[in-house]
Formats: C-alpha cells, sequence, structure tokens
C-alpha cells in the first residue's frame, strides 16, 4: 500500500515539476490584471474594438489598459495575452514570473516599490464616489454629506485609505475586486464606494442605477496615489526601458485614449417598455453565456473528481501505515517512526491553514523560491487533493480502528500479512464505512474549488464572475451559479446514496466479516 501511494504521488507531481523558461523565450507577453475595472479593463465575450484574448478562457479582455499592453507587445515583437488574476495576487504573479506586467490601475507606492518596479506615469487620475442614483446620497457635493455613509474601496489601494478623510462616515471591510463592491452598493450593504474617476464615469455609462460624485471640497492624495504606472519585475531594465518608450511615443495623449475605449464598454440592456422580469434576466445571462458556465462547470467537476479520489487515495494510504505495527527491524522501525513525523506534520500544515493561502503559497511560491512552474490545472488538482488526503486520513485511521480486533486476530492466524489483511480485509469494509464521509469531502471540493480564483484557475465561481462584470447583473448571475452549484452537490449526494443502498443490498460488510470466520451465510 506505501508502495502505491508513493507511486502516485510520484506521477501526480512529475508533470508539475517542469523549470520555468525564460520570459524572453514566449512568443506571447503575459499581461497580469483583474480585467474587472472598467474602463481601465474588462471582460466581454468576443474580440471586438481590439481585445486580447484571457488565459483558459473563451473571453477577452478590452480597456485602456489592455490598449497601452498591445502597444507594448507590439513593440516587442510578441502577442499579449491576459492572465486574469485577483488585485491582491498581481504582485505575487509578477515576482513569480507568472506574468510579464502588471497594467491594473495600479499606484506606485512606497511599499509596493520594495517588492516591484514600476514604469513612468501612464494615467493620472482622481478620486470620486459612486452611489446608487436613488440614493440620498445621490445629491451630495461634500465629502461632509456622507456622515453615516457606509463606504468601503478595494482591497490594497490607496483609495480605501481616502475614506478615512471622510469624517463620520462608516469604513466598511475592503472587499476583493470591483464586481464585489458594485453588488454591495447594489443590494444596499453599503451607501458608497471610493474609486478613480474613470471608473466612475464608466459606471454611469454602463448602467443608470450608478452614479458619480465629485465632491467639491475633494480628497487630499499624493502624486503616488493618484498616478498610476506598469508594474515591472525588480532588475528588468531592458523591458521597463522598452515600456517608458512605448508610453513616451505611442501614450502622448493620455485622455483621448480614455475617450475611446469608454464607449467600447458592456453595457447593460434594458428595455424601456418591457423590463424583464429576475426570472427572464437570468434566463438571458444564462442563454448569451451558456457556454462560459459549461467550461467552468467542467473546470470545477475535473478539478473535483480528480482531487477526491488521488485525496481518497492518499487518505487511505496513510490510515493503513498509521495503524501498521511496529517493525521488528530496528532500521525499519527508524524509518517507520521518521515517516509517521512527516506525515503528522502534513496532515497538521494542511488541516491547520486555509487552502486559499496554500494555494497562494503553492502556485506563486515555488515559482518565486525554486524557479518550478507550475501548470495551473494540475497545481490546482495538486491542492485540492492533498487538502482532501490531509482530512480522510484521519477519518480512514479512525474506521481501521474501529474494525473489530477479531478479524486482525483471524487474519493473522491464517498467515497473511499486514498489507494482504488491510487489502483483501480491512480496507473494503473501510470503504463502506468511510463512503458517506468521501462524500461529504466531494460534495466540499466542488465548493472549494472556488477559492482557486486566486491563482486564475477558470472554475464555476470565476466563470460566473466573468460573467457578472460584463452584465452589471450581479444578484442574477450569482444566482444562477448558486443554482449550478446547488445541482452538482444534490446529484453528487444522490449518486452516492445510491451507491450506498447497493452495497448494503449486496450485504458487502456482512459477507466479508463472515468469510473471514469460514463459514459462508
Amino acid at each position: 500500500m506505501k508502495k502505491h501511494v508513493i507511486t502516485l504521488l510520484l506521477v501526480l507531481l512529475l508533470p508539475l515539476l517542469t523549470v520555468k523558461g525564460s520570459a524572453s523565450d514566449d512568443e506571447f507577453l503575459r499581461i497580469g490584471t483583474d480585467a474587472a475595472y472598467a474602463p481601465f479593463s474588462w471582460t466581454q465575450s468576443d474580440a471586438s474594438n481590439g481585445a486580447i484574448p484571457i488565459e483558459g478562457t473563451n473571453q477577452y479582455a478590452n480597456g485602456y489598459d489592455i490598449q497601452v499592453a498591445k502597444a507594448i507587445a507590439e513593440q516587442l515583437g510578441k502577442k499579449p495575452l491576459v492572465v486574469k488574476t485577483s488585485f491582491t495576487g498581481l504582485i505575487p504573479a509578477l515576482t513569480s514570473g507568472k506574468v510579464d506586467l502588471i497594467i491594473a490601475g495600479m499606484s506606485p507606492t512606497d511599499e509596493r516599490r520594495l517588492q516591484i518596479d514600476f514604469s513612468e506615469t501612464y494615467y493620472r487620475s482622481a478620486p470620486v464616489l459612486v452611489v446608487r442614483s436613488d440614493s440620498p446620497y445621490a445629491q451630495a457635493k461634500q465629502l461632509s454629506h456622507f456622515a453615516g455613509a457606509a463606504i468601503t474601496s478595494q482591497q490594497g489601494t490607496y483609495l480605501y485609505d481616502l475614506i478615512s478623510q471622510i469624517k463620520g462616515a462608516h469604513q466598511e471591510t475592503a472587499m476583493g475586486d470591483f464586481s464585489q463592491i458594485r453588488q454591495a452598493l447594489l443590494s444596499g450593504v453599503i451607501d458608497a464606494y471610493v474609486t478613480d474617476r474613470p471608473d466612475g464615469i464608466a459606471a454611469e455609462v454602463a448602467s443608470p442605477e450608478f452614479k458619480m460624485i465629485v465632491p467639491e471640497d475633494g480628497f487630499e492624495v499624493s502624486a503616488s496615489d493618484v498616478d498610476l504606472a506598469i508594474g515591472i519585475q525588480k532588475g528588468n531594465d531592458t523591458l521597463k526601458a522598452t515600456v517608458n518608450q512605448v508610453l513616451a511615443n505611442t501614450l502622448k495623449d493620455q485622455q483621448a485614449l480614455m475617450d475611446q475605449v469608454v464607449p467600447w464598454q458592456p453595457l447593460v440592456e434594458t428595455e424601456a417598455d418591457s423590463q424583464p422580469n429576475f426570472i427572464q434576466q437570468m434566463g438571458q445571462i444564462l442563454k448569451d453565456n451558456w457556454q462560459t458556465f459549461l467550461s467552468g462547470t467542467a473546470m470545477t467537476l475535473l478539478i473535483a473528481i480528480t482531487s477526491t479520489v488521488i485525496g481518497t487515495s492518499i487518505g487511505y494510504g496513510i490510515g493503513a501505515f498509521r495503524t501498521a505495527p511496529k517493525a521488528n527491524h530496528p532500521l525499519l522501525a527508524i524509518l517507520q517512526g521518521l515517516l509517521g513525523r512527516l506525515i503528522t506534520i502534513y496532515v497538521e500544515v494542511f488541516r491547520g491553514t486555509p487552502m486559499i493561502v496554500q494555494s497562494m503559497v503553492i502556485y506563486y511560491g515555488t515559482a518565486q523560491a525554486f524557479g518550478v512552474d507550475l501548470n495551473r490545472t494540475w497545481a490546482a488538482i495538486f491542492i485540492v487533493a492533498v487538502n482532501t488526503g490531509a482530512y480522510m486520513s484521519e477519518t480512514i485511521r479512525g474506521a481501521i480502528l474501529a474494525i473489530d480486533k477479531g478479524q486482525f486476530e483471524a487474519a493473522t492466524a491464517l498467515g497473511f500479512t499486514h498489507g494482504q489483511t488491510m487489502t483483501k480485509i480491512v480496507l473494503p469494509q473501510v470503504f463502506r464505512y468511510t463512503l458517506p464521509a468521501i462524500g461529504n469531502e466531494f460534495v466540499l471540493n466542488i465548493k472549494d474549488t472556488s477559492v482557486l480564483n486566486v491563482i486564475s484557475v477558470v472554475e464555476l465561481y470565476f466563470s460566473g464572475n466573468t460573467v457578472a462584470t460584463q452584465t452589471y447583473q450581479y444578484f442574477q448571475t450569482f444566482t444562477l451559479i448558486a443554482i449550478i452549484y446547488f445541482i452538482l452537490t444534490y446529484t453528487v449526494t444522490r449518486l452516492l446514496r445510491r451507491l450506498e443502498q447497493r452495497l448494503d443490498a449486496d450485504d458487502y460488510t456482512g459477507g466479508m466479516t463472515v468469510s473471514i470466520g469460514g463459514t459462508h451465510d
């Protein structure tokens, strides 16, 4: 059993360990952005208006940042490719070599300059607030008019820090991206959010439900806040010089380019005479984006199924090892104890840390620390599988210990080795006993794949969030996502319940127990 588990782990790890090549050897210029911050960047379903593809999807990105990226790629003789990444994951993606440039409306703050280099300014903006057009705050003129308002902004940006300048306002918890913030605003969770002026203009253009407020007294900001620059890996002076050359030669009129791209962003289509109801809107979203939802669902199932099978196998191997008798040979006993301690560390670490943190460490950390480039899908499967193995190992160990000791004694009397006892007698019974736990892990894995969006895995949540940023119909889109998740988990639960009933009908465990005693019922 131990040999099988080790072989399985080696087979799993081999395709993951690909030494990362030089970025100059690649035909693509990989651009890191969240593609959810119009008009700087957004996601759309086709290549219209010069959009460029998003890696791993059938979607495209466009906007001010994307047009800048195209100009830089052309100068370098490469094809631009967007690697859609959450804003908080952009710097790790750059420092680990997953992307070549960050073009995402990022301010070159002193803290960020400690980790990465920046180009010259490629856009200068000003902070504003966005509210609902039917809100009492829609008539606000001064910052003081927002006293008592619940206000937030994007996590990790200078915009969030500006809220403290609004006396009497309630500074709510920062959010991951602006699609989440707009959803919170429409739902009434917040009253306003602080953003850059282009985003405020884009929100008004995209939906009549939003209104931009430019306070007359304004925010106090520094040049490093309102100046936006392109993130570049430290030490890559050649690329930095090329980027600055493009900005100086081809991007002289920044406002003209911004005015050009604003009308390109996807708009919320409404009919004045016949506004579709909530169900009709969901139906239209599904009709227009079914391929995106199908692709995301397929990736979710692939990761959940594969990782559950691998993780459960790891759990069985560890469970069998930890319940094995102590080896008689002194050297084997030492090795057994050492391996047991390593297994304990593995189980405690993966059970004691969040999967979202593990994803960032494993995917970005291995590239940054060791120069190892992990395939994104294989990395996702590996992350979920080792988590499953850590949890299932304890469940299976408990199930093995619950087997009647008389069966072990009978197997020993018949001359069975420990491995034969486990594979032929114990583990088949353990499988039946732990089937509900395996099903529970399967259901959890289907849902937990959503955290993998931090490493840009295009699973169901990632795909749905992409659609939401296109349509601005957040409630409708996420309701659809919830329904799909429920269908998947309910179907898995029903199938496993049928399997349990089938095994019970076949007298699965009873037959095994009786056969050990030498009789047949």
